[in-house]
């Protein structure tokens, strides 16, 4: 991938979520109304099994009042910690869900651990693009190039649109750090690596983050960086930290980390696109808790 800086800089929205902490992003093509959504959010009420589509229509009513086209709706991979509201943003302004090509791992691992069966397929095919590393698409006549970012998970990506780069949840803010690398298929090794090819980036490239926690001593929430700020001033990998250091930190991190709260439903809706399992013979959806699994 061409690490030069690109001339092109997308018009970014960004929305959000207080219960997850999440921020989705409109991405639009500045010469046109192309546009990609990243990161949806379905709202869920864990306690009362309920969803909702607030979140989901803040950004159907965006796109709606700006005229855009929705070609993309894509995740920067399998979230642990929200729903993705990727199949009721499709239905209402259409688009193709992409993901990473990894995303089979992922389902194999997690169709095990839910106990899924055969009739849970585990080839990618509940997505409409799968995504390598190095590919690229198009949203309107703006190039979208693919990085892939494991170590967080086996499938993240990055993408990189423009002067832009999504970086899901592989980093944070410089002054909060990186993501977590303990869930099955992580690696704070292989985390390490994929943020120095992020790293590797032109240094006023824009950095949007997957989430913010305001780390200690920051008043407000921001999502918005660029490469030389996380070089410079990322807690856990500026500085030219090494490889084995970061391991150290992250892994020591990562054991004292309560499971997110909305994994068990996260995950066994978002590995199926954001789709929800089969209904049982009276019509009622039902998840799964496996016990001493994760």
């Amino acid at each position: 991938m061409d690490t030069s800086l690109p001339t092109v800089s997308p018009h970014v929205t960004a929305f959000f979520d207080d219960a997850t902490n999440t921020v989705s992003y409109v991405v639009q093509d500045p010469d046109g109304s192309a546009c990609a959504i990243i990161d949806s959010v379905l709202d869920f009420d864990h306690a009362a099994g309920r969803t909702d589509t607030s979140s989901a229509d803040r950004i159907i009513a965006h796109v709606t009042a700006h005229n855009l086209q929705t070609q993309w709706i894509l995740e920067s991979h399998v979230h642990a910690d929200h729903l993705s509201a990727a199949p009721y943003l499709q239905e209402k302004l259409g688009g193709k869900i992409g993901i990473g090509a990894q995303i089979t791992t992922v389902q194999d691992t997690f169709g095990k651990v839910f106990n899924e069966g055969t009739e849970f397929q585990r080839d990618g095919s509940q997505f409409d693009a799968l995504f390598r590393d190095a590919d690229s698409f198009h949203i309107g006549q703006m190039r979208a190039d693919v990085m892939h970012t494991p170590g967080h998970t086996p499938a993240c990506l990055t993408y990189v649109i423009g002067d832009a780069a999504f970086v899901g949840d592989t980093l944070f803010m410089p002054d909060f750090g990186t993501a977590r690398c303990d869930f099955p298929g992580g690696s704070a090794h292989d985390l390490y690596k994929s943020i120095q090819r992020i790293l590797s980036l032109p240094d006023q490239t824009r950095i949007f983050v997957g989430h913010d926690y305001k780390a200690p001593g920051r008043s407000e929430f921001a999502w918005e960086t660029t490469v030389g700020a996380q070089k410079a001033a990322n807690v856990h990998v500026g500085g030219g930290a090494g490889e084995e250091d970061f391991v150290t930190l992250r892994e020591t991190r990562d054991a004292s980390l309560p499971m997110p709260k909305l994994i068990v439903p996260s995950l066994q809706i978002n590995m199926r696109a954001g789709h929800m399992p089969e209904a049982d013979d009276s019509g009622t959806v039902m998840l799964k808790l496996p016990i001493n699994k994760l």
